[in-house]
């Protein structure tokens, strides 16, 4: 075992008199150690029951002949960090989880881990870790919250409050009726309960195999949530007690190359968050996979969008997704197109293949997940769009733009910062035909790379989704839609073309075609090129300032750079 470096022999006396003190017995020092990566966090939703889940988990370990070590990592809710100073810190504290997870796991040699995650930059923070430790590793994750219904039987989430803040700003609904959303959207515990950023990601540790089935769709707060919670306790460790297991269930022998092309095929039917192709890049190249962000639209050529959820489709959650049959019938619907996009002979951590693990799985209602000859879309929920504007790519959720506004061009609105974008659009600097475009907001230009729900809220909110493109170099919530591009690369901070436009210039967006514009010849942008610095953002955070030192663009993950 892993764990006989720092608990057998005469010179780990000291070692195991220290573990002794923290309740160890004679007969455990034979017993798998085994890490439990708990994100408990009081004030995020989807984490402040993870105490509980936690004890459950180990209580399970302990019956099952280990001993369970809880240790956890920070944790930031991007809802409430959103639309202030507080976001620049949501994208970095990714690499403190990671961080953590590599720190506590090699310091003390642990043999295996369960990680419970949930929400936000957590999730894909876990599994980077996880991927530098290469332990066997099991993922569990808080599962989703119930949708918010109104008194007239809506069902709404947190989307429907962002989006109700802009219809409160254009006079369509009242103020008692904005506060009625703001009591109904998240009625209890659980990741928000759309295909936003949290939910995809936990669907996509499925797709991958290093959860368990049912991971991303099950409920939170439920006794099914809390069987899957024991399963996965058990699972550990019956591949940490088997020197065996433990060797074949390494973590980076079930997330592979394989793995990552089925989280993308995954991705693109169910139309999840545009962050999640951030978080694959990162943990592609965590796990040693060269990822060309361009396999994405042949991927996407090859994969229909069959499942439309909140915000693509607002009365679609994932509690109607488990019900219709989970992301294994996703799964098992999109291989009938013949084109082997899953690798189903692929391993997951249960011990099956993906093929065997969807064999049995049936869709229960083709209103919810579509078959695959009645696809929303032949093509997948995500594209990379390129062109001047994005020589190393851009990202669009194709899966929330309405098929009217899938080539657009406009006018560019700029804003230097998210503060002025919103304070533009409120002030109705923004009108129909337009392009906002908001830069420095990329990671090294925020830092930090800053949602951008309030702005795509407010114009949703004041009716003009239908009517005005945005891009940016920043990112975007899983709760946004429209013709919202992020992830612009390069970005302004690094001499991108997005931090030379001006306010009028022709901007050209071609979903179908992904490509992305501004109609500016060759002679205007070098003499622009000629004329421009950068603009760099003060900021006092000393973690804030390292960050933009080493992090890279989007189209590179915005890992941080080992080597200068």
């Amino acid at each position: 075992m892993r764990s006989d470096e720092v608990k057998k022999g005469y010179q780990r006396a000291p070692h195991r008199s220290l573990f002794r003190a923290t309740g160890v017995k004679d007969e455990d020092f034979d017993k798998p150690f085994i890490g439990v990566a708990n994100s408990f966090i009081e004030i995020i939703p989807g984490h402040f029951f993870l105490d509980k889940y936690a004890k459950i988990i180990k209580d399970e370990i302990r019956k099952c002949g280990c001993v369970p070590f809880e240790f956890n990592t920070i944790g930031i809710d991007d809802g409430i960090a959103m639309g202030h100073d507080g976001m620049l810190y949501s994208l970095p504290s990714r690499e403190i989880v990671a961080n953590s997870i590599e720190t506590v796991m090699n310091a003390h040699k642990l043999d295996a881990m369960i990680c419970i995650p949930n929400c936000d930059k957590i999730t894909p923070g876990m599994v980077m870790g996880a991927l530098r430790v290469n332990v066997p590793t099991v993922f569990v994750t808080g599962g989703p919250m119930k949708a918010g219904v109104l008194s007239d039987g809506t069902s709404i989430d947190l989307s429907t409050v962002f989006e109700g803040i802009g219809e409160f700003e254009a006079g369509e609904i009242s103020e008692e009726k904005l506060i009625e959303l703001e009591c109904a959207a998240c009625p209890g515990g659980g990741s928000c309960s759309g295909m936003f950023t949290a939910n995809s990601m936990n669907t996509l540790l499925e797709a991958m195999g290093v959860a368990l089935e049912g991971n991303g769709t099950i409920l939170a707060l439920t006794p099914e949530r809390e069987e899957l919670l024991r399963k996965a306790a058990r699972r550990v460790c019956e591949i940490a007690k088997s020197e065996e297991l433990s060797e074949k269930f390494k973590f980076k022998n079930i997330l592979n190359e394989k793995a990552v092309n089925n989280a993308f095929a995954v991705d693109m039917a169910m139309g999840g968050s545009t962050n999640t192709v951030l978080h694959m890049l990162a943990i592609a190249n965590e796990a040693g996979v060269d990822f060309d962000l361009a396999k994405i639209n042949e991927m996407s050529k090859k994969v229909s969008n069959i499942a439309k959820i909140s915000p693509s489709l607002s009365t679609v959650h994932m509690e109607d997704i488990n019900k219709a049959g989970g992301v294994s019938a996703v799964m098992k619907e999109i291989t009938k197109r013949g084109n082997d996009v899953l690798a189903l002979d692929n391993l997951t951590i249960e011990g099956e293949t993906i093929g065997e693990r969807i064999e049995s799985a049936n869709i229960t209602d083709t209103n919810i997940i579509h078959k695959i000859d009645n696809p929303y879309s032949e093509v997948g929920g995500l594209a990379i769009l390129y062109g001047n504007l994005a020589t190393e790519g851009s990202v669009v959720k194709t899966a929330g733009v309405i098929p009217s506004m899938k080539k657009f061009s406009g006018k560019a609105v700029c804003f230097d910062s998210q503060d002025e974008a919103i304070e533009g659009i409120t002030g109705g600097k923004v009108k129909a035909g337009d392009v906002v475009v908001i830069r420095y907001e990329g990671p090294k230009g925020g830092p930090g790379m800053q949602e951008m729900l309030s702005p795509t809220s407010l114009i949703m909110g004041m009716g003009l989704g239908e009517s005005v493109g945005l891009i940016t170099d920043g990112r975007f919530s899983g709760a946004t839609h429209g013709v919202s591009v992020g992830h612009i690369s390069p970005e302004a901070a690094e001499g991108g073309l997005i931090g030379l436009l001006k306010d009028g210039d022709i901007i050209e967006i071609d979903v179908d075609n992904y490509s992305i514009n501004a109609k500016l010849s060759e002679e205007e942008i070098q003499k622009r090129r000629e004329e421009f610095t950068p603009k760099m953002r003060d900021i006092s955070s000393r973690w804030l300032k390292q960050y933009r030192i080493l992090v890279t663009n989007a189209a590179h993950g915005a890992v941080l750079k080992t080597e200068l």
